[in-house]
């Protein structure tokens, strides 16, 4: 499974392609969901916009995302606090 339920929020794993014209999720990549993020691969750009853009995808603040692993990698564990949101619902077409 690509998320699961932590203390006070969820972990996702993601893996994820920089660069790409906009940001959208793709599907499921093996056990993580793999997101396009439109921001290039240099100087923190992507991280940037990949917590900004999961921070609205969830409803809370930016400060509330934490990237716990893969800060220079394209697989990445994510955590969000405070969301209750269910985060399947990032794979509904809608």
């Amino acid at each position: 499974m690509w998320y699961e339920a932590v203390a006070g929020g969820v972990q996702l794993r993601l893996h994820v392609q920089p660069g790409a014209r906009r940001t959208e999720v793709v599907g499921l990549h093996g056990d993580a969901l793999k997101l396009k993020l439109a921001a290039p691969p240099v100087d923190g750009k992507a991280n940037t916009r990949l917590i900004a853009w999961l921070a609205d995808a969830f409803g809370v603040p930016q400060r509330q995302v934490t990237i716990k692993a893969g800060q220079t990698s394209r697989q990445k564990l994510v955590v969000i606090e405070g969301s209750e949101r269910d985060p399947a619902t990032l794979l509904d077409p809608c």
